[in-house]
């Protein structure tokens, strides 16, 4: 489905076009990718929890630094954002392998995202959240989870 003003943008419109219709997924091609998604949220959730523990550490960490001069050591704190940066690094490359896809995560934890897709002629998102079997919802693009309605 072409966007307005879309091809006004010079002679690549149509390899930009093209691409486009690329991202969109057929209830389909989104199911099966349903067993590679519970995969990569199965690492991704773990991560995002360690992910937040190392965060809550080192802030404990730089809150002692800063109350009592110096009861933190240094290469503690260093060694705490050093594991900090290396979760998020991880996380984000979880994400992006998702993300390259096509794919929009909504809710690493809850392992909400949306698939781009077109019914009846106008861009929805195909809605899945992790645990479901199959996806069965589907919303439009500016409306969200609330506004989920059966396919």
């Amino acid at each position: 489905m072409p966007l307005p003003g879309l091809c006004q943008r010079g002679p690549g419109c149509a390899k930009v076009y093209s691409r486009m219709l690329d991202n969109y997924f057929t209830l389909e091609e989104a199911n099966a990718l349903l067993p590679w998604l519970e995969e990569q949220f199965s690492r991704m959730v773990p991560l995002r929890d360690e992910l937040a523990a190392s965060q809550e550490q080192l802030i404990s960490l730089l809150r002692r630094r800063r109350s009592n001069g110096h009861s933190s050591s240094e290469e503690e704190i260093a060694q705490s954002q050093r594991e900090v940066d290396r979760l998020t690094r991880d996380l984000q490359q979880l994400l992006q392998e998702v993300s390259q896809q096509g794919i929009l995560v909504r809710d690493v934890g809850r392992g909400l995202v949306d698939f781009p897709s077109v019914r009846e002629g106008r861009e929805v998102y195909l809605c899945w959240l992790r645990g479901e079997a199959r996806i069965d919802y589907w919303h439009e693009t500016d409306i969200g989870f609330a506004g989920r309605q059966p396919l």
